[in-house]
């Protein structure tokens, strides 16, 4: 039941924390979770159903066929009787031509993009009232780390989606976005409350901003490369029992999907990386610490070119481009959810 609790308000660091916002983003976030769970269910009912639609649009282009030969059999017998030959091979020509099937329409994939739409703006709203009930943008700990960051996940997928049909896809973005949402209100969810002194610096905003919009990259290329080996797989053993996966785009347009991503957000990293030094040199006088964040994003960096490298210069595809891939994501998580928890560093502004 979503409730609202007045709004109480007390000083940390000269900013009043209101509680009262605080609240209400955490309701926007239980909101947002409840309809991007129904649109997950949605677009499961969409690949559900495309065994049955593809039989029915097979069976309306072969009753538009049979129609077409009957309709055609008789202009034939009269053109040849009056033509000749020359007649009946340009109406048998007519004929032999195969009508395109007109694809049924699919409901429940619509009903799940726009329970997407819907579900991402909940998503906004509750970053924006994070973010008012601090006075501050909603970047100081791992709670809010994980909320910007599967709002800008559904940002990515619905502005991609206004570009390219990607309702097939839609389960696998959604699906990981829905699991962040449920581990920042269940796991990672910190009070609101004003950021350290070290951390009140303009170089917030950019460093972790962009930090954030790199990591919504990452995952959905990690969704795209698992769906590649799935692909692959069955691809491979000529699969005819999980036909459902038919609607979702074949193994080589995943691969080159994936690699569309991560060109995208590699520099995005790289920046992350660059504006983090030059952060740490104001913070602490010095560009590079070895400190365990900074070492893990160096790890990252290096796994990340290593895939685009051997993509570029070694041609390499496929499952040996895939592996490095998901080596990579490996790091992000683990730079996440280990890093920021359980290694204590200059970095430990988790919040938990």
């Amino acid at each position: 039941m979503i409730t609202f609790t007045p709004s109480i308000s007390f000083s940390w660091g000269g900013h009043a924390t209101d509680v009262g916002l605080s609240n209400l983003s955490n309701n926007f976030l239980y909101a947002s979770a409840v309809v991007l769970a129904l649109a997950m269910m949605s677009f499961a009912l969409d690949l559900a159903g495309h065994p049955g639609r593809m039989a029915r649009a097979a069976q309306r282009a072969a009753e538009a066929a049979g129609t077409s030969v009957e309709a055609t059999t008789s202009e034939a017998t009269s053109e040849a009787t009056a033509g000749g030959g020359s007649g009946s091979t340009a109406v048998l020509e007519r004929t032999s031509e195969k009508p395109s099937a007109i694809p049924e329409k699919r409901q429940w994939a619509g009903i799940g993009m726009s329970l997407s739409w819907l579900g991402m703006l909940l998503l906004a709203a509750c970053v924006g009232l994070r973010s008012a009930s601090v006075g501050r943008l909603p970047l100081g700990n791992m709670y809010e780390f994980a909320i910007v960051g599967a709002f800008f996940v559904m940002c990515a997928f619905l502005i991609w989606s206004l570009k390219r049909d990607v309702r097939s896809l839609g389960i696998f973005v959604v699906g990981p976005t829905l699991l962040t949402e449920m581990l920042a209100a269940l796991v990672f969810y910190t009070a609101a409350s004003q950021l350290l002194p070290s951390l009140k610096n303009y170089w917030l905003s950019i460093h972790v901003t962009v930090a954030i919009l790199s990591v919504a990259f990452f995952t959905i290329a990690f969704s795209t490369t698992i769906l590649y080996f799935v692909q692959k797989w069955r691809e491979d053993i000529k699969d005819t029992k999980y036909t459902f996966m038919d609607a979702v785009p074949g193994s080589e347009v995943m691969d080159r999907t994936t690699y569309g991503l991560l060109i995208i957000a590699f520099p995005l990293w790289t920046f992350t990386v660059i504006a983090g030094a030059i952060w740490a040199q104001k913070a602490w006088g010095h560009y590079w610490g070895w400190d365990p964040k900074e070492v893990w994003s160096l790890v990252i960096w290096v796994v990340y070119a290593a895939y685009l490298h051997a993509r570029a210069t070694a041609g390499w595809s496929g499952k040996k481009a895939a592996y490095i891939a998901l080596a990579g994501f490996g790091c992000v998580l683990f730079n996440f959810c280990v890093v920021n928890i359980f290694i204590v560093g200059m970095h430990s502004y988790s919040g938990m």
